[in-house]
């Protein structure tokens, strides 16, 4: 919809072949993961609510990353996503919302709870990417399914967007020419019905068409 081909990333591959594919791409989307990150990479130790790690993903999103910053080539990162950027680039963690922030906010489903999605609005800071690809808007509602979430930015990142309670939901990187934009909720189930969900994916691939042609 956005006006890009999605090229699927094995977990399994060798560094070395991982680097070939990631030479062939123009942009990367992390997309978002039923594990968590293991804290031991941001220095911290397991709470005792986070999910196990995948440490293919690790692997695979910590190589991609590598090569996509040297390259200069856009990023978007989409829940566990942001959460791995931000630990690939000295950040951390908050392990679990529900026990280790006082809100009023769901920012998942509840165990028990209804099976439907949860949402809440967000704080988008002025001037950032973010609010140009909301079109100026200040404030948008969105689709919400973590209980982790950034809690100290990494190496060239900025908070560009909050939840009421002071969850962080949104960064983008700092370096001028690099389109790095990353996303706490998962704007690929709101592409069909909200105008933000599908601004980001055009972000990602007009960034992408401007890369320099591959010999």
């Amino acid at each position: 919809m956005a006006g890009g081909d999605a090229v699927p990333i094995p977990l399994d591959l060798p560094f070395s072949e991982l680097k070939t594919l990631s030479g062939t791409l123009d942009g990367l989307a992390l997309s978002g993961s039923p594990a968590d990150v293991d804290p031991s990479l941001f220095h911290a130790a397991p709470h005792a609510k986070a999910a196990a790690p995948d440490r293919d993903r690790e692997r695979t999103d910590f190589g991609l990353l590598e090569q996509f910053f040297a390259e200069g080539k856009p990023v978007l990162a989409i829940c566990y996503g942001i959460q791995s950027l931000n630990v690939f680039l000295g950040g951390t963690l908050l392990q679990d919302i529900p026990s280790e922030v006082s809100s009023h906010i769901e920012h998942d489903v509840q165990d028990g709870g209804s099976p439907a999605e949860v949402f809440h609005d967000i704080q988008i800071e002025p001037g950032s990417r973010l609010a140009k690809l909301a079109n100026g808007l200040s404030e948008v509602r969105v689709n919400s399914s973590h209980h982790q979430s950034v809690l100290d930015p990494g190496r060239g990142l900025r908070i560009t967007a909050k939840a009421s309670d002071g969850v962080i939901e949104a960064l983008e990187g700092t370096t001028s020419g690099h389109w790095v934009t990353a996303v706490q909720w998962h704007p690929e189930r709101m592409v069909e019905t909200d105008a933000l969900a599908l601004s980001v994916f055009r972000g990602l691939t007009t960034a992408a068409r401007k890369m320099p042609l591959r010999t």
